[in-house]
């Protein structure tokens, strides 16, 4: 079946579809399809890390209760907030950073895997050597700029000491 004379493309597709007015449907289709075998691209800056291990269901608590902070009835009436306990390890967190209980939980779980992480393994935990990373960057970024400072305060001085002498 072809589309009717007065066929046009939604906008957004109009400016990638470049295909021959002659193909049917299912042929545009497929030149829009992207390959099958695309390899993933990480995407710019992340570093991709291991995952810590993964939590037994049956050792965590889940409750819902009611969320406090800016957003009004959405936040104050509904229980949307979600704490979890680590029962074995004795770890809570608390999550309510969006209105979707089904968001707080994913991130319940990713916060709380993180933490029981550096409970177990401490030093040798993923996230604590992540963070260590961070923290020597920012101390060599700190000891750079610092370096620039003194080296622009040094190179004003003796510009001023070369007026002066003329």
């Amino acid at each position: 079946m072809r589309p009717s004379a007065g066929f046009r493309w939604p906008a957004a597709l109009a400016r990638i579809c470049v295909a021959p007015q002659g193909l049917r449907p299912r042929e545009k289709r497929a030149l829009l399809a992207p390959p099958v075998a695309v390899p993933a691209v990480p995407a710019a800056g992340r570093k991709e890390r291991p995952a810590p291990p993964p939590l037994d269901e049956t050792e965590l608590e889940e409750q819902f209760v009611k969320g406090h902070g800016p957003g009004g009835q959405a936040t104050n009436k509904t229980s949307n907030c979600v704490v979890l306990k680590h029962v074995p390890s004795g770890i809570v967190v608390k999550c309510h950073q969006t209105r979707s209980v089904d968001q707080n939980r994913k991130l319940a779980r990713k916060i709380l895997q993180e933490k029981v992480d550096i409970f177990y393994n401490g030093e040798n935990s993923l996230v604590y050597k992540e963070k260590q990373e961070a923290e020597r960057k920012k101390q060599e970024r700190k000891k750079r700029a610092k370096e620039t400072l003194e080296k622009k305060k040094l190179l004003k001085e003796l510009w001023e000491s070369s007026k002066n002498v003329h």
